[in-house]
């Protein structure tokens, strides 16, 4: 890692990748630091990205790397422990002790899905244990499905489901059961609502094939949707004064930003799922390619200046 560089893109995944390469196409110097935990890693196959349809995330994220090398980016793997202000630029530093400096900032970290606590949820993540009906919900298709009352989108997400499967089950598990518009709504989609708490999942052979009730009981399921919270990976920021904030479906946490990516501090952008927390890979790519377009004409303007002054002071 070089002492300095135009741009410094705190992530390695889809919009941080892509930003990279919009910027390394610009004549750039720039940097990728990735912490090597994509939020996908679980998933066999990445889906609904156009001429990339069921590639293996990881391999998608090798090809990028290697595309955004190639136009003389750099990609390093490391985690950033802080990024502050210095004058003009910013110093980023890294666990390691690793630093450098840049004149901006793209921050394309992503987020983490916080779970609910149920033995065995999390290790079923990404396979049979899913949350998107656009990203798996193909690969469950006419199957039994239960959904998980675990956010405020979860009855949007059992009508979703519904689409691929006539076995729709909501599991209320410490939710109210729905009443009024809702529970009508439901039963007339056929979804069964089953009350009371769910205790743990029952896999066999490595497979999902129920979930166990807190009573006992067992209600056979070959898949599993649930909502996680989703939380911007963004605690390096805090010294720039840059924090997440509530977002306003009530999902999660997120870094705010303008439709370019733009953020409330000077010189620093952010894109992907740190921002758009339901982002799929091809609108996270999108994002990352948008907002570094966004940087590169934002230095572009900056150098403008720079050789305007310079001009008027050598006449």
């Amino acid at each position: 890692m070089k002492s300095s560089y135009d741009v410094v893109v705190l992530g390695g995944g889809a919009a941080g990748l892509s930003g990279a390469l919009t910027l390394a196409r610009s004549r750039r110097s720039v940097v990728a630091i990735d912490a090597g935990a994509p939020r996908n890693a679980p998933a066999e196959g990445v889906h609904g990205l156009l001429g990339r349809e069921g590639m293996p995330p990881g391999e998608l994220l090798e090809r990028g790397r290697a595309e955004v090398r190639g136009y003389g980016g750099e990609v390093i793997t490391g985690e950033v422990s802080t990024a502050v202000r210095d004058g003009d630029e910013f110093e980023v530093t890294l666990t390691d002790g690793r630093s450098t400096r840049a004149r901006r900032l793209l921050v394309a970290s992503g987020l983490t899905d916080v779970l609910p606590d149920i033995p065995g949820l999390r290790e079923r993540w990404g396979r049979d244990v899913l949350h998107c009906p656009y990203c798996h919900g193909w690969e469950v298709r006419d199957q039994a499905i239960g959904v998980l009352s675990s956010s405020p989108m979860s009855v949007h997400q059992a009508m979703l489901f519904r689409q691929l499967s006539d076995d729709v089950t909501f599991f209320t598990h410490t939710a109210a059961p729905p009443t009024g518009e809702v529970a009508e709504e439901l039963a007339a989609r056929g979804i069964r609502v089953v009350t009371g708490e769910v205790a743990a999942l029952e896999v066999e052979q490595d497979r999902l094939v129920g979930l166990r009730l807190a009573d006992g009981t067992i209600v056979a399921r070959d898949a599993l949707a649930v909502g996680s919270r989703m939380e911007a990976r963004a605690s390096f920021l805090t010294d720039l004064g840059l924090k997440p904030v509530e977002h306003a479906a009530g999902i999660g946490e997120h870094i705010s930003v303008d439709p370019t990516g733009r953020t409330e501090v000077a010189g620093v952008w952010a894109a992907g799922n740190v921002t758009d927390l339901a982002a799929q890979v091809g609108a996270a790519a999108a994002a990352g390619v948008m907002a570094a377009a966004q940087i590169n004409a934002d230095l572009v303007a900056e150098e403008t200046r720079h050789a305007v002054a310079a001009l008027r002071q050598n006449h």
